[in-house]
């Protein structure tokens, strides 16, 4: 083991934990990983070496942004070789923007200490920095603050160190990784706001694996490309992919697609599709390249806290070489979510274009649980392979609409206008009463699955279509679309979109008939109506006659002529959101 830590352009070694000296000419820049390469960094540990290296360092800041669930505020932590951290002024000098998040499941701390280290070399090693004439980079020392003082050595049950670690849930037991879009933590409502405020090019979120066994000790989950604008999903398929997955194998990291396995990998693994309400999903919203680097649970902690720095360090050497490729690429994203008419609200794996992808693993065995006497899984480690796995990529539109001219929200929802606006969408206000013809949705049909992150998700979303006369007032709100942001709006404004407000149930008061009838004062009424109401008699035949159910159920034929009357009330299951589709 050396004595001394070397550090050249492409490769590096750790010490041992045996033989740790210092990784840097101050004492106290030393991580607690460096000293022990099977600890995590505390939450204190963190700042408190942030905050020493923005001292030491005049390239590094630290910033305080707004609070988490924890009582704790976000913190993040800028390199900017001239000090420059005003995002505008960056942009103007050419420069990308790379943000890197860890700790968002604090159980799977690799990046919050690879981040450390590698912050810290950049700023202390000279002979490094020429990467950072044309980026910046932005990191969150750990996102879920919470999670992280929840520290145990008992959290994850299927990972190999370190000794001690966070917990995923946050302060309020949240996923974070499932809130991105309804924002229920104070984390993701800063969040919101940071990365508006950043706009970066480039997104790194990182994580640790709890799935099948295999020889790598990284995967990657990339953006799916099939989401993206062309210009930026050709790029990040064709030259961004490539070049990470040979620059991992160079440093002898050789990475794979994150293993999405049904069963085994041996029958197939699928590109992950990352829906808006995950990290990655979310910052696609606004053409950003984003990535999850997933290290192997059951690699020794050492080998995933170096894979995730030399993951992290390949993305900024290819940001520094590929900038203007990446910038040209983003603005005609940019340009085109600002002009085009139809929008992708879902996607379905295409099961018939299937590719063939070389793959390490171990061989799938089933023996007798000693627990239950039944077969149980296990991968023989003594038999190792390399064979072609089927690999499912590709994703084809499910789901699509056409965009609007604008959306009128009616100011009673002002939790979904402050979302829009923390994620920079420009928004006016009526300044007076109005009637407008807008097209609104009735909401036919939907799923509610079981309880999920505080809500229950409503899926299989059915709309239809009418277009009326609405009265609209003083202060409710007028969205145009045109706007850098227009997928964030359309993919949280358009119901059946699998994460918009309405699948999070923002709009759940609409779901619920606020007046009825009763039965002995209706029949009258009822009655009257069959006469006066042209064609209502026969579509209440029409009904009997394909529904024998409805036909024997005087309450059920009462309701129907109820909804067809001037007493059904005009808002139940009409989404309040109008669409404005003539000028």
């Amino acid at each position: 083991m050396h004595r001394i830590l070397l550090f050249t352009l492409g490769i590096f070694c750790f010490l041992s934990s045996t033989n740790a000296q210092k990784a840097s000419s101050n004492e106290l820049l030393i991580t607690p990983f460096e000293k022990d390469q099977n600890k995590t960094t505390t939450y204190q540990e963190a700042i408190a070496f942030y905050e020493k290296l923005a001292e030491t360092s005049p390239m590094v800041s630290m910033q305080e942004w707004g609070s988490t669930d924890s009582g704790h505020p976000l913190h993040t932590v800028v390199l900017s070789k001239d000090g420059d951290v005003d995002p505008i002024s960056i942009r103007r000098k050419g420069r990308l923007v790379l943000l890197i998040d860890n700790g968002i499941h604090p159980g799977e701390p690799c990046g919050i200490d690879a981040s450390m280290m590698l912050l810290r070399d950049y700023a202390e090693k000279t002979e490094w920095q020429d990467v950072l004439d044309r980026l910046v980079i932005v990191a969150i020392p750990i996102y879920n603050i919470g999670g992280a003082l929840n520290r145990s050595s008992s959290n994850r049950a299927n990972q190999n160190g370190p000794d001690a670690y966070g917990f995923r849930g946050n302060a309020r037991n949240l996923d974070l990784n499932r809130d991105f879009i309804k924002c229920d933590s104070r984390n993701a409502r800063t969040f919101n706001q940071l990365f508006t405020h950043w706009n970066p090019d480039v997104f790194i979120d990182t994580h640790t694996s709890n799935g099948a066994d295999y020889q790598y000790t990284m995967t990657l989950i990339a953006t799916q490309s099939d989401k993206l604008e062309p210009a930026l999903g050709d790029y990040l398929k064709n030259q961004m992919l490539p070049r990470l997955y040979d620059d991992m194998k160079a440093k002898q990291w050789e990475m794979i697609p994150y293993v999405y396995a049904r069963d085994i990998p041996d029958n197939g693994i699928a590109a992950f599709l990352d829906l808006p309400r995950y990290s990655s999903g979310y910052a696609a919203l606004f053409n950003t390249l984003s990535f999850m680097p997933e290290t192997h649970m059951l690699k020794p902690f050492k080998d995933r806290v170096k894979s995730t720095y030399t993951f992290i360090d390949c993305m900024i050497r290819l940001m520094h070489e590929d900038h203007e490729r990446i910038r040209e690429a983003r603005n005609k994203a940019i340009e085109n979510t600002r002009h085009k008419k139809t929008f992708d609200l879902n996607w379905q794996m295409q099961t018939d274009k299937v590719e063939q992808l070389l793959f390490k693993g171990y061989t799938a065995k089933y023996k007798a649980s000693e627990v239950s006497g039944k077969d149980r899984l296990y991968y023989d480690h003594s038999e190792p392979f390399e064979k072609n796995i089927p690999y499912y990529r590709h994703y084809a539109p499910s789901l699509s609409i056409d965009k609007p001219i604008a959306y009128i929200i009616p100011q009673a929802y002002q939790e979904v206008v402050e979302r829009l606006r923390w994620n920079g969408v420009q928004i006016q206000q009526l300044q007076d009463d109005q009637e407008l013809e807008v097209e609104l949705y009735v909401i036919e049909n939907y799923k509610d699955r079981a309880a999920y992150e505080g809500h229950y998700l409503h899926t299989n979303v059915e709309v239809r279509k009418i277009r009326r006369k609405q009265k609209y007032f003083k202060g409710d709100y007028l969205v145009a679309t045109g706007q850098r942001a227009n997928r964030y709006l359309i993919e949280t404004l358009e119901p059946q979109a699998p994460d918009s407000w309405f699948a999070w149930n923002f709009f759940d008061g609409i779901l619920m008939q606020k007046e009825y009838f009763s039965a002995y004062v209706f029949e009258d009424l009822a009655a009257k109506y069959l006469e006066e109401i042209p064609g209502l008699r026969e579509k209440l035949e029409a009904k009997k006659q394909e529904d024998a159910e409805f036909a024997e159920s005087a309450s059920a034929q009462l309701t129907f002529i109820y909804k067809h009357s001037p007493h059904y009330e005009p808002t139940h299951r009409v989404y309040p959101v109008g669409r404005v589709v003539n000028e």
